[in-house]
């Protein structure tokens, strides 16, 4: 490669890099990366793990997590809750931010059971909340307005109908689901961490 054809071709990377570097500069959220909705989070009532009924109305204005396991869970549910727990301490006492845990099995997870679950896992369960409910409810909320479930999956009869994902959702304060992770992913985390903080941001500007 000639010397002239180094030069132009190092000149127009300089040039590049200098309009993003201006635009960055003088253009207010030029760099903001935007997330675009997937869903939106439709009504709800549950029961949290202290007997009280949460709804949709209680996340109202709040940037949140939702997953799905079961207490009883011998399987990846403890993996994900550990996962889960490098978000809850990176984002722990921070104003608008919340998890949500439901289970996946209400017939066997009653809030009691759910309160003693939270216990164990030693949390603020103002800022990590675990819910169960009605199982059709829950499902439907899983698979319809979350989207971490197929809704193909869903049986004629309730009873043979079961739950089981690894997926979470990140939903912004205005209640749009924006992005699906996998919990048993670090990299997928990591990349949910660093979306919270840019929401965040974004809510504090508003």
């Amino acid at each position: 490669m000639s010397k002239k054809a180094i030069f132009y071709i190092a000149f127009f990377v300089f040039l590049s890099i200098a309009f993003y570097l201006t635009a960055v500069y003088f253009i207010p959220g030029f760099n903001d990366r935007k997330l675009e909705p997937i869903s939106k989070v439709g009504k709800f009532t549950f029961t949290d793990q202290d007997g009280k009924p949460f709804s949709n109305k209680d996340v109202e204005g709040k940037i949140y997590v939702a997953e799905y396991f079961y207490t009883t869970c011998p399987g990846i549910c403890p993996m994900m809750n550990d996962n889960m727990k490098q978000v809850y301490k990176k984002y722990k006492g921070t104003p608008g931010f919340l998890i949500l845990s439901h289970t996946c099995d209400p017939e066997n997870d009653s809030a009691a059971q759910l309160k003693h679950y939270a216990d164990s896992m030693k949390v603020d369960t103002h800022q990590w909340v675990f819910l169960t409910g009605r199982k059709d409810s829950l499902y439907k909320m899983a698979r319809l307005s979350y989207t971490i479930d197929d809704p193909k999956n869903y049986f004629n009869s309730d009873e043979d109908d079961f739950l089981h994902t690894q997926f979470w959702a990140l939903v912004d304060r205005k209640g749009n689901v924006l992005k699906i992770y996998d919990g048993l992913k670090q990299k997928e985390i990591n990349r949910l961490i660093a979306d919270i903080a840019d929401e965040l941001k974004d809510a504090s500007k508003n």
